[in-house]
């Protein structure tokens, strides 16, 4: 504990640019130096994919290695970098809070892509496991929406993914490709980078009209009865999309373009948090923490309860049906199981391990969840052993997840940090 409070105050006066100046460091040694040099002195086969969890998984023998690797290529660089430009990077943070919020904002993101885009590049499959993750935050966060800040138990968030992922494919492939199951293109494919972004909409407000089947139940009912009434919508969107042979039936539907690029992802996740952050902030998120805490008493209050559910639940399913288009456009491939309870199951862990009531909380618990299980991939069936004891311990001591109950600060988070020396 001792060596944890030098350690933060060693650090506590980096601001978050210097702790991106430092990150952005560390991957570009990563890029030049990796594989050629360190990774080669180390006597590793390749540039470790996921840190080296899944080398030192495969191949125990290779844990100090990969151990190394970290090390020298992460732990260092990002901790000295950030520490050596303290100096400069606070001020130039002091600098950038005279600017609008949203600006110093846009600023920090495009740094923290950089790093991200460099990180990914490296290999096609470290790409592949950033745009997945970055679907599974929006998921996990337009959940939260209806199971933490409304409270309800809602399990049909599987079922308005596939609305939204069959309506996107359904359009990309009817617009811009020549394909076997509609025919020929309606338009030119050159087209389609600029038109998927209303297809993805599309299929938003396809999967939040959806929602209307499972919103209007909730007006009478709550807890198992509407996790039930949820689950049947899940399974009766699933059967549909079985037995609809237009549309690949139990086959699938194959052949999407790869629109949904890590740049486009990226930007569709920016969004969902920020325009979540502000839906359960205003006027309307503190109406569905009071419709959870009492519904009756919300109701007395003149709180439109009816109207609120209703909203929740739309505005959760519109962005659930947007990740299912970005989805079908990662994979270029979707089916019926896809959308299974399986994929509940994954993405009710990532809410309930994350915290319940924080956006933070659920980008905490979609990355470490989709991460995790892709660094115990090596491990296969004991994969499925140690997640969910990894759950039920989170469970026992945080029931209400890591990270609850807490928003996200901006102006906070990218202060200069020699203010509170300074008496500021």
């Amino acid at each position: 504990m001792e060596f944890v409070e030098k350690f933060k105050r060693m650090f506590s006066n980096v601001p978050m640019l210097g702790w991106l100046l430092g990150a952005l460091t560390a991957v570009l040694i990563e890029y030049f130096f990796g594989y050629d040099y360190i990774s080669y002195i180390l006597q590793l086969p390749k540039i470790p994919v996921l840190f080296g969890t899944l080398i030192m998984l495969k191949e125990p023998m290779m844990i100090p290695s990969a151990l190394a690797y970290d090390l020298i290529v992460y732990v260092l660089p990002i901790l000295l970098v950030a520490k050596a430009t303290a100096f400069a990077t606070n001020p130039v943070a002091m600098l950038l809070e005279k600017i609008p919020l949203i600006l110093s904002v846009i600023l920090h993101l495009a740094l923290f892509y950089l790093v991200l885009h460099v990180w990914a590049e490296i290999n096609d499959y470290r790409e592949l496991i950033v745009r997945l993750t970055m679907i599974c935050i929006i998921l996990t966060i337009s959940i939260n929406v209806i199971n933490g800040y409304q409270g309800e138990f809602s399990c049909s968030h599987p079922g308005f993914m596939a609305l939204g992922a069959y309506t996107c494919s359904i359009l990309t492939l009817v617009l811009f490709v020549n394909d076997r199951m509609f025919g020929e293109a309606l338009l030119p494919a050159w087209l389609g980078p600029w038109i998927f972004p209303f297809t993805l909409i599309a299929g938003g407000i396809v999967a939040a009209l959806g929602s209307l089947l499972v919103a209007i139940p909730s007006f009478r009912t709550r807890g198992d009865y509407l996790a039930i009434i949820s689950l049947a919508f899940l399974f009766i969107v699933k059967s549909a999309v079985e037995n609809l042979q237009i549309i690949g039936g139990s086959r699938g539907m194959g052949g999407q373009p790869e629109y949904a690029t890590l740049p486009v992802i990226f930007i569709w996740t920016i969004l969902c948090i920020w325009i979540i952050h502000n839906f359960v902030t205003s006027i309307m998120g503190k109406a569905l923490n009071a419709v959870r805490d009492d519904e009756a008493a919300a109701e007395s209050m003149t709180v439109a309860t009816r109207k609120t559910k209703m909203t929740a639940f739309m505005f959760g399913a519109f962005w659930a049906g947007i990740a299912g288009g970005l989805f079908a456009h990662v994979l270029s491939y979707i089916n019926p199981g896809t959308f299974s309870i399986n994929r509940l199951a994954e993405i009710l862990a990532m809410v309930y391990f994350g915290g319940l009531n924080s956006i933070i909380g659920s980008i905490v618990g979609a990355v470490t969840i989709n991460v995790l299980g892709e660094a115990l991939r090596p491990l296969e069936l004991f994969k499925w052993i140690i997640i969910p004891l990894i759950l039920i311990f989170v469970m026992i001591f945080r029931p209400y997840g890591l990270i609850s109950f807490k928003e996200i600060n901006a102006k906070k988070l990218l202060r200069a940090k020699y203010k509170r020396e300074q008496g500021a």
